[in-house]
């Protein structure tokens, strides 16, 4: 039984952040790459953010790269995505997911909660 939940998510004026934190229900970061998603209406769930299972090693979608940091706390099984100066493109629901392979590629994801919304206002 694998479950991810994100949570965080809400309402914040351009120029601000947020934080959004996605828990484990079993030790199942283990080993894995942790991801970040989002899919805004209208448009392709695309890749944000990914983590290494030691915490080490991330890499970052381009339009969120400064702006945007992942971590991971194996100890108590969660990662989280700070947020800073938000734009309204960032505007999407944002999924955590893990893989068993270092990968931006969605469909190398075994594991997808359910989405936390994000919503950036002008």
């Amino acid at each position: 039984q694998v479950l991810l939940v994100e949570s965080g998510g809400g309402l914040v004026q351009a120029g601000g952040s947020l934080s959004l934190s996605c828990a484990a229900s079993r030790r199942t970061f283990s080993g894995y790459a942790m991801g970040w998603f989002r899919q805004a209406p209208g448009k392709e769930r695309e890749f944000v953010a990914v983590i290494s299972w030691s915490g080490a090693r991330t890499y970052y979608a381009d339009s969120v790269k400064g702006r945007f940091t992942i971590s991971r706390d194996n100890a108590k099984n969660t990662v989280s995505l700070q947020m800073n100066s938000l734009k309204p493109e960032d505007t999407a629901v944002y999924y955590c997911a893990a893989a068993p392979r270092w990968s931006d590629y969605e469909h190398e994801y075994d594991y997808w909660g359910q989405g936390t919304q994000v919503t950036v206002s002008s």
